[in-house]
């Protein structure tokens, strides 16, 4: 068979079996392709026998070879577009949605409940004129501590050993330091300063059901002229009620803290069994909430603050102490562990 009748026979062949091919031949139409057109392939060998050719005919059937060439090149890009086509119909039929089928519901998230607990003791005080300011984790022990009337060697910084970076670089132990940077800037002849400072602290505590190396806080501060004790007393009263009810009462006991004089331990009527005595207050009918008291002088003086004309109440409260009492959650590690299981509960 002359070189002519083999290319029209190679066009013939090759032309039928694409016709055989659809979308589940893609990898056949990808071997054919190689088989007829590769550097390999059938129409490569036969273009070898041109150089056996007449100078006449060698011409003519070049031509002929380059219009197969052509052809099927055409061809092979056709049927390819016609496999890729059916594949993808396959593909859609094989993953048809049945529109009868009941709809699947996406699951929500919510806020974590630590977080709804401190928005909500955050737009109390929002209410009542406080600014909300926040500050750093990573703080100066001059600003958490020396600030607060402890200097170094003070045996209550005992009460709050943190973890340190440095000798003067730690983790803050309370978010007091902020209340000192804002006290720092804080013009007094627009006004009293009214501020909670809500974040995250550290203490190198051991974990369990009531402790944890690290928590969260909301510290607040009121400095102007005229501020006492009555003061005090009053907003506490009103955020406690805000908190736990109308019906909630509180008491001060007191205590001992270095950057107030005095301080007292606030405590609130139990909420279970109204002040009667239960498993939750320990018999005792109260519930003790947070520390606060009168800002101490010096710490107002290390501020440029004239204690004689001045004068200011600071409290503190935990998240995590708040949403245990309320929510009757008895391990504070569920707040930290991401649980689910635990966290749906307060959706």
């Amino acid at each position: 068979m002359d070189l002519q009748a083999q290319l029209e026979e190679l066009k013939t062949k090759t032309q039928e079996t694409l016709k055989t091919l659809n979308g589940n031949h893609g990898k056949e139409l990808q071997d054919l392709r190689v088989a007829i057109l590769g550097k390999k392939g059938s129409l490569t060998e036969l273009l070898k026998g041109l150089k056996d050719l007449s100078n006449e005919l060698r011409p003519v059937v070049g031509k002929q070879v380059n219009e197969v060439r052509d052809l099927l090149t055409k061809a092979f890009e056709e049927q390819a577009k016609i496999v890729e086509a059916a594949k993808i119909q396959a593909q859609l039929e094989a993953e048809s949605i049945d529109v009868t089928l009941p709809g699947r519901q996406i699951a929500l998230g919510h806020r974590h409940v630590l977080t709804q607990t401190s928005e909500e003791i955050e737009d109390i005080f929002l209410g009542m004129g406080f600014q909300i300011v926040d500050g750093f984790e990573v703080e100066k022990d001059y600003y958490n501590f020396e600030r607060m009337n402890l200097p170094k060697d003070h045996p209550a910084r005992d009460m709050q050993d943190t973890f340190y970076i440095t000798d003067d670089i730690l983790l803050r132990t309370h978010t007091s330091p902020v209340q000192a940077r804002t006290l720092d800037q804080h013009d007094f002849s627009k006004g009293p300063l009214k501020m909670i400072s809500p974040g995250r602290v550290f203490r190198r505590d051991t974990d369990d059901a009531t402790h944890s190396h690290q928590f969260h806080q909301i510290e607040g501060l009121v400095v102007g002229e005229n501020i006492s004790m009555g003061d005090l007393k009053g907003t506490l009263e009103m955020i406690i009620k805000k908190m736990f009810g109308e019906d909630r009462s509180i008491r001060l006991r007191p205590s001992y803290f270095p950057f107030t004089e005095p301080s007292v331990e606030v405590d609130v009527s139990c909420f279970k069994c109204g002040g009667k005595g239960c498993n939750v207050c320990k018999k005792t009918g109260w519930i003790e909430i947070l520390g606060a008291g009168m800002v101490h002088p010096r710490v107002l003086e290390m501020s440029g603050v004239d204690s004689d004309i001045y004068s200011g109440f600071a409290f503190g409260l935990g998240q995590e102490r708040i949403a245990m009492l309320r929510y009757g959650i008895n391990d504070i590690r569920g707040f930290y562990q991401g649980d689910c299981r635990f966290s749906e509960q307060f959706k």
